[in-house]
């Protein structure tokens, strides 16, 4: 998020926040200047043994008798909110006459565009 010129922030959510399953959950939060504010765009928590319990995931010597198994602790998180994200370079990109394309960015756009300008649709 830093190279597409996003201004950002990590959050760790408060205990009475997360639902059961979560035992601690970070989100990444955008400046979004068109409603000044700061909003999530992406998360991340950690479940620890409460999905794996559920449903049956275990390591360790599973066939021996009188050992003990482990629940595996897993992870949920999203990778990349695309609209959000989009909504957010749009905000944090946009001029009088049209979006500026972030620099690393400028290799997936058409002809290297470096610019979006805005078309007037009022004839």
């Amino acid at each position: 998020y830093k190279d597409l010129g996003i201004s950002y922030r990590i959050v760790s959510i408060v205990s009475g926040a997360l639902n059961n399953a979560a035992a601690k959950k970070l989100d990444l939060e955008a400046w979004f200047p068109g409603s000044t504010a700061f909003r999530e765009l992406v998360s991340c928590s950690n479940c620890t043994d409460y999905q794996s319990r559920r449903l049956g995931i275990r390591y360790g010597c599973t066939k021996q008798l009188n050992k003990e198994v482990q629940y595996v602790h897993m992870l949920n998180a999203t990778m990349c909110a695309v609209t959000r994200v989009l909504c957010c370079l749009l905000e944090t990109h946009q001029t009088e006459t049209g979006i500026q394309v972030p620099s690393c960015l400028h290799q997936y756009m058409p002809d290297n565009m470096k610019f979006i300008p805005f078309v007037n649709t009022k004839t």
